[in-house]
């Protein structure tokens, strides 16, 4: 952390969702069964929502984001962009993201309004602000969960479980692993679904007294150090931006466009909010180099485990700086701040990033669009795949994203003035039509037109919209 003054000027917030119902997760593709969030999820991403708006919102505090919202008990949909992973696990995040956005914003009798006839209406539940959050669903948006129906991804874990630390570590651990099938109820008990088998042995601690008891006082632990070293194994990589980093690389393109929005003066935008699985923050914490450093261990992080990057604008510079902090879960009162270290800086020595090396680092790695996430994941049907990689729709499709509904009206009509001009003008050839007085001898030919309508919808820079 740099010694020298500096002002937070927005935040980007990526935090896992809270405490939820057991799943399953396949160890080789990572997709997922669904699952629901617990009353002790939901108390977590409000306390983590909480933290937040004490750090950043309080006019108090040392960090709070400058030029917000005079009255930070309001939320101004100007200033915010949420969005939320909607896949594998059902809405265990997304149901996380409102219970986060109820600790940052919570009820007021600020909520009001007051009508033409003197009445005063307070928003229902005694002020309960609604914030909008943008539900991301893989199959129209890779860049929250990219690591899914990625062919790439999933031969790189079988060359991990294959790999001689693997094998070393399976060979390490399997008298252990051999004395765990008590507890599993009918689960594999091998290294490769080392996840699955921490989750449930997890799970069942929390919510399974009988469960809890029976468990011997040191397995819970043992599973976890063998689950951390296989979850970072799976979504990291020795190489910037290799495909390990999928579930970093394709999240890439929404934090890099928060960050410029937040350092553009003319732009609204003071906090974004990602709502994410683990995944992405361990690759995150594997291409910041804090892991590599030492200031975090190699880890999955804890429910509700939140990284926020904060960025400052130092007193005498005109570039804003990003700060990288981090909160795991209940283990920590608030966050801390870290040093990264990327290609082309080093934090360790030299403090907070400067943006401008930030991008340069992060830029060339971003999987930006859909189509780009098909060839570096050889995916050739899911996602939209194959009609992004056949030749003839390439052509009329430079970015993968969707066409709106009014572009696709406006297509829609395009499409049926062509049609109508050639019947018409097939009637005319024929005689079977004409306009104006009619005649008697020669023939009326009509001259059609051909309207070409392009209707292109780029998201890449939408604070609502597509980003990946």
């Amino acid at each position: 952390m740099s010694s020298s003054s500096s002002d937070v000027i927005g935040i980007v917030v990526i935090a896992r969702h809270g405490d939820r119902q057991g799943f399953y997760q396949d160890p080789v593709s990572y997709t997922a069964s669904a699952t629901s969030i617990t009353p002790l999820g939901e108390r977590q991403e409000f306390d983590l929502g909480s933290v937040i708006r004490a750090r950043y919102l309080d006019p108090t505090s040392a960090d709070y984001i400058q030029n917000i919202n005079t009255n930070t008990q309001l939320f101004n949909q100007a200033q915010v962009w949420a969005r939320a992973d909607a896949g594998g696990e059902g809405g265990v995040i997304f149901d996380s993201a409102i219970a986060l956005l109820q600790g940052l914003w919570p009820v007021t009798t600020i909520a009001n309004t007051t009508l033409a006839n003197g009445t005063t209406v307070v928003s229902p539940l005694n002020g309960y602000q609604y914030i909008p959050v943008e539900s991301v669903e893989p199959n129209e948006d890779v860049s929250l969960e990219g690591y899914t129906s990625c062919n790439t991804f999933a031969d790189n874990n079988n060359a991990f479980y294959a790999s001689p630390g693997f094998l070393q570590k399976k060979n390490e651990s399997q008298a252990f692993l051999n004395s765990l099938p008590p507890y599993l109820d009918g689960r594999p008990a091998t290294l490769e679904n080392m996840w699955n088998i921490y989750d449930y042995m997890n799970v069942q601690s929390i919510h399974n007294s009988t469960f809890s008891s029976r468990l011997p006082p040191t397995y819970l632990a043992q599973a976890r150090d063998l689950a951390n070293y296989h979850e970072y194994g799976v979504f990291s990589d020795p190489d910037f931006g290799g495909i390990g980093d999928i579930a970093g690389t394709a999240m890439l393109p929404t934090i890099l466009t928060a960050f410029q929005r937040i350092a553009n003066a003319s732009d609204p935008l003071k906090l974004h909010y990602s709502a994410v699985a683990y995944k992405p923050l361990l690759t995150l914490f594997n291409m910041t180099g804090v892991v590599n450093t030492g200031q975090l261990p190699a880890a999955t992080v804890n429910y509700a485990a939140g990284l926020v990057f904060e960025v400052r604008q130092p007193a005498g510079s005109s570039e804003p700086v990003i700060r990288f902090t981090f909160k795991n879960g209940t283990d920590d009162a608030d966050f801390i701040a870290h040093n990264m270290s990327i290609p082309g800086f080093d934090g360790t020595t030299n403090g907070d990033t400067p943006l401008s090396k930030f991008l340069a680092a992060f830029e060339p790695v971003a999987v930006n669009t859909t189509l780009q996430w098909c060839n570096v994941c050889n995916q050739t049907s899911a996602r939209g795949c194959a009609s992004l990689l056949n030749p003839v729709s390439v052509g009329a499709t430079a970015h993968h994203d969707r066409i709106s509904p009014v572009g696709a009206g406006f297509l829609g009509a395009g499409l049926t003035i062509v049609v109508l001009s050639g019947l018409i003008g097939l009637l005319l050839a024929v005689g079977l039509l004409s306009f104006g007085k009619k005649r008697r001898t020669g023939t009326h030919h009509g001259e059609g037109s051909e309207d070409t309508i392009h209707a292109h919808h780029d998201l890449k820079h939408h604070p609502t919209g597509s980003s990946a």
